[in-house]
Order: structure tokens, then sequence, then C-alpha cells
């Protein structure tokens, strides 16, 4: 299956690496590691700046495949000039926040995959 015209031109401009400030992060999260649906993009100014401002976007089905959130990813990154685009290719852990829609220090109740896994590699804690 080929890739849409978003998706490749996000990956192109993953591709041109480290061109300085202002950087845009994309992350995406899902209930497992196969389905992401949640994706955050940030901006980070300067060195040492905090993230913002940062977009969100949900969906029920895979965000990775949307032309549609891709898009709105793409228009993101010019609206705050990012001159680098960095991306974490795969999932990173479950879309819903500690200390907003769970109690810090515990695990989601909703997404048992992550429960004791290591949300960059995959593998169980213990």
């Amino acid at each position: 299956m080929s890739q849409g015209k978003n998706k490749k031109s996000l990956n192109k401009m993953v591709r041109k690496g480290n061109k300085g400030y202002p950087i845009a992060t994309i992350a995406f999260y899902g209930p497992t590691n196969n389905i992401a649906t949640k994706v955050v993009c940030a901006i980070i100014e300067y060195d040492g700046a905090e993230a913002e401002p940062i977009q969100k976007g949900f969906c029920a089905s895979d965000l990775r495949k949307s032309e549609q959130i891709l898009g709105e990813i793409i228009d993101f990154v010019a609206e705050n000039r990012a001159k680098s685009v960095s991306m974490v290719e795969g999932i990173i852990g479950c879309p819903h926040e500690e200390g907003v829609d769970y109690p810090e220090g515990h695990s989601c109740p909703k997404c048992s995959y992550w429960r004791a896994r290591n949300r960059y590699t995959g593998d169980m804690l213990h």
C-alpha cells in the first residue's frame, strides 16, 4: 500500500534532521502498540523552553494513517515556523493522561497493555 501525500510530506520533514529551533515534536499514543488513537504535536521555541503551543488530536482509528490528521499536523508545524521536526516512529504509551484521566502513580484502568511495560520499547518491566 502506498503512503498518502501528507504521510510522505511529514516523513520528508523528519528526514531533514535538526535544522535548529523552533523544533516540532510529534508523538503517537494508543491503547496498544498497534493503533495510535492520540497524537500530540508541540513546538519548542528554543533550547530549554517549555513545549508550547501544543496540539492534540484523537481518533478511533489509527491516526498515523489519517491524511486529514497528518495534514493538520503539517499545517500546525508550518504555522509555528518550525525549522526541525522530530517524530517518534512507534506508539509511546497510553493515550490517557496520568493525573487527568486516572490517579497519579497508578496504571491506566482502560489500557492494560501498557501496565508494567516500557512505553518506548514495549518490553515488560519485570
